[in-house]
């Protein structure tokens, strides 16, 4: 699966075209950690290269280390053919180097001006400054296609304007080497497909770019070279269009991983969880959820997509009794819960209903407990942890065992702090805890966001078994191909309302990307929000 060459780097990409970078024999440690391990790396002038590993594989670290947040402990930097000591940030940026966050550097009241030359403004009069800064904006933007308005304000743009508006700031910065860390995460398929076009054209124009994702399918699509990284090694190089998803899927988990989710057709039972005419507003007044209906039946999965942001979390947040409700009602389990209702997390509980938070750290561990203890949140009084009067600890750690056993929870380590397992095993710590209590309506929120590749076959898996033992899935995720793979039923939200309901049978990402953006297309059967079965 890999030769020696590729785990010292080889020479497989440094005979021929000239190399923007070349990374040689670089190594960093944080403490005891080996974060990069001897890395050698050859990026194609005017090519994009992916970069791709699991979660703690290394990849935010080198190129940390390339961009000047951290300095290697060892090895060599080249960038256009001659040597560089990168030692801050500004060193990058004075190399030509840019770089655009997953989450994005911007200041929400600024203008896309203003936002463009912060901190590389020409002069003490800023006057002048943004009047140069415009005339070299308009010439970037006929250049590379990035086409922006300069007066807007960059918290009223759409997430695929402001990352124009990051990239437009690497440009005015001098960038010719732009990295992309998990640049998709938050567009819509049809806003990924313009960044697409845009990477192709900034590539035409000469600009090299290096492609930090975790979608496979990503990486074929647009990249010309890909490089694995696996446990803080470079393990392999491969040109894209002599490679396949399910390869370069084994090299980063280092055996074979199941890409498909393979399921039996669902038998839907009765109507568990039945949502009618629900409104919630957030803590500031705002509406976030308006006016929603829908129903999950025992055995299936209804999975609902949607940008990050419109509405998803605050439902599950709602139906898990962590939020108030302001207008309409739920039914779970025969139970009526209106707005006039007294509800907590714990009642949901005792009403049979788990919740698996999209956020983990925030509200589903506490980073400084013990795995022991962090398996038993919310469920602490159970008898078989306590007396009522001291705890159990031997009950307790026995249980946390099993269940780490059962859900293959590496290192199977009660004791361990919950902040020293990787992303995908504090994942699998909450979705044990829950999943284990026999609920028979399950909230499942990005089940599989920040977790490795092995994990997200493993955490599917266990969706699917929980289906087919009667359970009703109410499952929120932005990943296109997680929720069509898993959903029995598929439902769109937009702006805190259901746009409609389609089958993963004639849904794609076409369809469901015109829907989170409020179209409903005219090609496949959609059913829209109130329509009868």
């Amino acid at each position: 699966m890999t030769t020696d060459s590729e785990k010292s780097g080889g020479s497989a990409l440094q005979a021929g075209p000239p190399l923007a970078i070349q990374l040689q024999g670089i190594s960093k440690r944080f403490g005891a950690v080996l974060a990069n391990s001897n890395i050698n790396l050859n990026v194609e002038k005017g090519k994009i290269h992916g970069i791709i590993g699991e979660n703690g594989a290394g990849k935010s670290t080198l190129m940390s280390i390339l961009y000047g947040f951290y300095e290697a402990d060892e090895g060599e930097i080249n960038v256009d053919g001659r040597p560089l000591n990168i030692k801050v940030t500004q060193d990058a940026i004075h190399a030509g180097i840019g770089m655009v966050h997953q989450h994005f550097m911007l200041v929400d009241t600024f203008s896309v001006l203003e936002n463009v030359i912060l901190g590389a403004e020409a002069g003490p009069m800023l006057v002048e400054s943004l009047a140069a800064a415009r005339t070299e904006l308009e010439r970037l933007e006929r250049e590379y296609g990035l086409e922006v308005d300069p007066n807007a304000i960059v918290g009223e743009l759409p997430v695929g304007v402001q990352q124009r508006v990051e990239i437009l700031k690497s440009l005015f910065r001098g960038a010719k080497i732009l990295i992309l860390d998990e640049p998709t995460g938050v567009l819509t398929p049809q806003e990924t497909d313009q960044l697409f076009e845009i990477l192709k054209s900034l590539k035409a124009q000469g600009v090299t770019i290096l492609l930090i994702t975790h979608k496979l399918r990503e990486i074929m699509a647009i990249t010309d070279n890909v490089s694995v990284m696996r446990g803080g090694e470079m393990v392999a190089h491969r040109k894209t269009t002599e490679t396949d998803e399910a390869e370069l899927a084994e090299l980063m988990v280092g055996r074979k991983v199941l890409l498909r989710v393979e399921k039996k057709p669902s038998q839907p039972g009765d109507t568990k969880l039945e949502v009618t005419g629900l409104t919630v507003h957030d803590d500031k007044g705002v509406k976030r959820v308006d006016d929603v209906y829908l129903d999950v039946r025992a055995g299936e999965i209804v999975g609902i997509a949607g940008v990050s942001g419109n509405g998803q979390s605050e439902l599950l947040s709602a139906l898990s009794g962590i939020t108030p409700i302001d207008a309409g009602e739920f039914t779970i389990n025969t139970h009526v819960i209106t707005a006039s209702s007294s509800v907590d997390p714990h009642q949901m509980r005792a009403n049979k209903v788990a919740h698996v938070p999209e956020d983990r750290l925030r509200m589903g561990l506490i980073r400084q407990f013990r795995a022991s203890e962090s398996f038993i949140l919310g469920y602490q009084d159970d008898n078989k942890y306590n007396n009522h009067v001291l705890f159990d600890m031997m009950a307790i750690e026995q249980d946390c065992a099993q269940k780490m056993a059962d859900y293959d929870v590496r290192p199977p380590d009660p004791e361990l702090r919950t902040a020293n397992f990787s992303g995908g095993n504090q994942q699998k710590i909450v979705l044990a805890r829950d999943m284990e209590r026999a609920p028979e309506v399950l909230l499942v929120g990005q089940p599989t966001r920040g977790v490795d590749i092995g994990a997200i076959e493993f955490i599917h898996k266990s969706l699917i078994e929980m289906r087919d033992r009667g359970c009703a899935v109410l499952l929120v995720s932005v990943e296109l191909d997680e929720i069509m793979s898993l959903s029995d039923r598929i439902l769109v939200m937009f702006d805190g309302h259901i746009v409609g309901e389609v089958s993963p049978d004639d849904a794609d990402e076409r369809s469901l990307g015109l829907m989170m953006a409020n179209i409903v297309p005219d090609d496949i059967p959609v059913k829209l929000p109130g329509a009868k079965s």
